[in-house]
């Protein structure tokens, strides 16, 4: 029987969404193994759009959800329709919008909150004893929905590992083509473009993490 993944993005473009590679290789990831899986996103405002070219801050304004919808070929759902009980797991890929539309770390750092939709998710998962993966920036959230003591990592930045620490991780430094397995929470973490400098060296990553993440099922 196919395990069904629930895969939750924030936007399209690494710095103000999804980092794009990432997400696109959780899919193929889980694809190629045989696993099906779902997209959803918050329907809520992205915090701001910047120019992909320039850097640059623009005078508009995105929604999460319909920018998510252009990785995921229009098949997303909001979040608030993600139900635990419907999948085996859930993924989440990293990029600036998992620190400032998932969550607002990369604004508050360790008083950060975790956008609501998204926190009920993936508690309920936890609650659940369903396996969780995180990768790149995504792990700052591992403390608010695990709790103290939880192992993640974010690669080997000293000053990200710091802010994650004061939240109640457990930071453990990794290199981009590993992970770091809390087998105690169901929790599998990987740097993938924190660290990764192509997108062959994020892939090794995250193949690892969707094998695992699926192994803990």
């Amino acid at each position: 029987m196919s395990k069904k993944v629930a895969v939750i993005l924030s936007g399209s473009g690494v710095f103000d969404g999804s980092e794009i590679h990432e997400a696109v290789l959780t899919l193929l990831s889980l694809d190629r193994r045989g696993a099906s899986y779902q997209c959803f996103a918050p329907d809520i405002a992205q915090h701001h759009v910047i120019n992909h070219v320039t850097g640059e801050e623009m005078d508009e304004s995105r929604n999460v959800l319909v920018e998510s919808a252009r990785i995921a070929r229009g098949e997303v759902k909001p979040v608030r329709e993600l139900k635990a009980e419907d999948f085996d797991a859930l993924i989440v890929p990293g990029g600036f919008g998992a620190a400032k539309n998932l969550s607002d770390f990369a604004f508050s750092g360790s008083k950060l909150r975790v956008q609501i939709g998204v926190s009920t998710a993936a508690k309920a998962f936890s609650e659940a004893g369903k396996p969780v993966g995180l990768m790149c920036i995504a792990p700052a959230i591992a403390g608010r929905i695990f709790g103290e003591g939880v192992l993640a990592t974010i690669g080997t930045d000293a000053e990200t590992a710091a802010a994650l620490e004061q939240t109640g991780v457990k930071h453990v430094e990794c290199a981009v083509d590993d992970i770091v397995v809390d087998d105690n929470h169901k929790l599998v973490t990987t740097p993938a473009y924190m660290t990764a400098k192509s997108i062959s060296e994020a892939a090794e990553g995250i193949d690892k993490l969707v094998d695992r993440v699926l192994l803990m099922v």
